[in-house]
């Protein structure tokens, strides 16, 4: 299937590098039209009704979520592209949406228009899209909820109530406070990148929680941290210091 790309990138020298690729690379994509400015590109987008958006998230007139926010409605797959790894690219991981960083990798570009290719279920991008715009309307560094892929589909989570999260192989063991548990293809590793800031610590190699989650640290059997869930975290001796210093700040404010 032939897909019809719109690029959005306020930068001729990225726009051109970016639709050149596309022509020699991805042959059977079509860039039916290209904009420059938040304006520019509602107005493309709305006139050309592409199948796949290449989103800069930094124009000079605005962002590329200010380009998303006045359309009323999307009916494309969007892949973002950015030169910095950012508070930005943070919200599009916790909404599990596709983006590439610039100096673009052409297997990524690749991959990443191959993605667009499949059909997805409209319903699930469309929360997907949302979650992304929740996230961004909050304080920063706060994130509310996040997408997490599982073999059954997309589960959206608010992120406070995660208890914890437990590695299990090259996967990661949801626990959330109702009790449901999610296991989901990703290293722990990543999320540990995606929640420090949302008052996540990671505690020892397999185990990352929740701090406000924490119910009691008992210092006996070499020391573990009771869950509001009544299920036990293993601490590592290296980072005990750490974590009650943690506590004590949110207890403090």
């Amino acid at each position: 299937m032939s897909l019809r790309a719109v690029i959005v990138e306020d930068e001729k020298h990225s726009r051109e590098t970016l639709k050149n690729l596309l022509e020699e690379f991805c042959t059977d994509v079509s860039v039916v039209a290209t904009a420059a400015t938040v304006n520019e590109a509602v107005a493309t987008i709305t006139n050309t009704d592409p199948d796949v958006v290449f989103l800069d998230i930094e124009l000079q007139t605005g962002t590329g979520f200010d380009v998303l926010m006045q359309l009323p409605n999307i009916h494309f797959e969007v892949i973002f592209t950015t030169a910095f790894e950012q508070y930005a690219i943070k919200a599009v991981k916790f909404s599990s949406l596709d983006y590439l960083l610039k100096p673009i990798d052409l297997e990524e570009l690749q991959s990443a228009v191959e993605k667009a290719r499949v059909k997805k279920n409209q319903d699930v991008y469309k929360e997907q899209l949302e979650t992304l715009m929740q996230n961004l309307r909050q304080e920063k560094p706060k994130l509310n909820k996040i997408c997490l892929a599982t073999s059954d589909g997309f589960e959206f989570i608010n992120v406070a109530d995660i208890v914890y999260c437990k590695a299990n192989g090259s996967y990661t063991n949801f626990v959330l406070k109702d009790k449901t548990q999610l296991l989901v293809s990703k290293h722990l590793k990543e999320y540990e990148g995606l929640l420090l800031e949302q008052f996540f610590m990671r505690v020892h190699n397999s185990f990352l929680i929740n701090l406000k989650q924490v119910k009691k640290f008992v210092k006996s059997d070499g020391g573990y941290i009771l869950m509001s869930n009544d299920h036990t975290a293993s601490i590592s001796r290296t980072r005990k210091d750490d974590f009650l210093e943690a506590m004590n700040a949110i207890i403090r404010t």
